[in-house]
């Protein structure tokens, strides 16, 4: 199983008593496939699972679950401990776990690998492997990737390194056979596409969403004259979406736009200034 195409990582709505919006976030997930999305992605980190309760996340994922299994679209789940894949049991939806490289205690690239052996061994489904430096704070390396690519039930990776560096040169030049690359740096997912990655899962593609799956649809086909300008303005709109902290500006997008009862997130995370979002709205209405 190679994963292509591109996948929406939903946020977890909130309704006017705080509760989650079961009903809203089922909506949103019919939304996103029915716009170009070929998957989605529950409990990722843009839907906040810190801050929901294990019912909550239950919830999400029999919900999210649902829409996937009546539209025939793959799921991918957050989960990151042996309990949280194991949730993931007799759930055919489900074709991986997303689960991030360890983060705060820098445990080298030895450790990396060690861990993602153990949960990977854990596992029911396969993992797609979070990789983040900016927020984990452990940088693994393009020859420390390709022993990821190396365990038994890893798949892929969500490579977001905060642009396009040596590694990530080094990386997409000698693809390990059947190890998906998928863009999770959302202002650049474009250059990492026409370097070869398979698809991406960005939180910007909650809106224009049909424009992001044309996007990597674009790129997947070597259609760069058609790609090129698409990815410049989808990277002003992201740039404008993650003008704060995600995923505060993409859900008072999705509010204004009245896709979403309300904007709000759980502390620690603040709601958007509405400077923010007035000009994200207007980097949509330019795409």
């Amino acid at each position: 199983m190679t994963l292509t195409g591109l996948y929406v990582p939903l946020i977890t709505p909130f309704d006017a008593t705080g509760a989650v919006a079961l009903d809203a976030l089922a909506a949103l997930a019919h939304r996103v496939l029915a716009a170009g999305a070929t998957g989605v992605v529950a409990l990722g980190t843009t839907g906040e699972p810190a801050a929901l309760t294990g019912p909550e996340r239950s919830a999400v994922i029999d919900t999210v679950g649902r829409v996937c299994r009546e539209r025939g679209a793959p799921l991918i789940v957050g989960a990151d401990t042996p309990d949280q894949l194991d949730a993931l049991r007799d759930r055919p939806e489900v074709v991986a776990a997303l689960s991030l490289v360890p983060p705060f205690l820098r445990p080298g690239e030895a450790g990396v690998l060690a861990h993602i052996r153990y949960l990977a061994a854990a596992s029911p489904v396969p993992l797609v492997i979070y990789h983040i430096p900016y927020r984990t704070g452990q940088r693994l390396s393009a020859a420390a990737l390709r022993d990821l690519a190396a365990v038994p039930g890893v798949v892929g990776v969500k490579y977001a390194v905060g642009g396009i560096d040596e590694d990530t040169v080094a990386l997409m030049a000698d693809l390990p056979a059947g190890f998906a690359v998928l863009g999770g740096d959302d202002l650049f997912a474009s250059p990492l596409l026409a370097l070869g990655a398979h698809g991406a899962i960005l939180s910007s593609a909650h809106v224009a969403t049909d424009r992001y799956a044309e996007l990597v649809g674009a790129w997947r086909a070597g259609d760069a004259a058609r790609a090129r300008p698409l990815g410049h303005r989808l990277a002003r709109l992201s740039a404008a979406l993650f003008a704060e902290p995600n995923p505060t500006v993409v859900k008072a997008a999705l509010h204004a736009r009245g896709v979403i009862p309300t904007a709000a997130v759980r502390l620690p995370l603040l709601s958007a200034d509405s400077d923010s979002t007035a000009v994200a709205l207007a980097a949509l209405a330019d795409c």
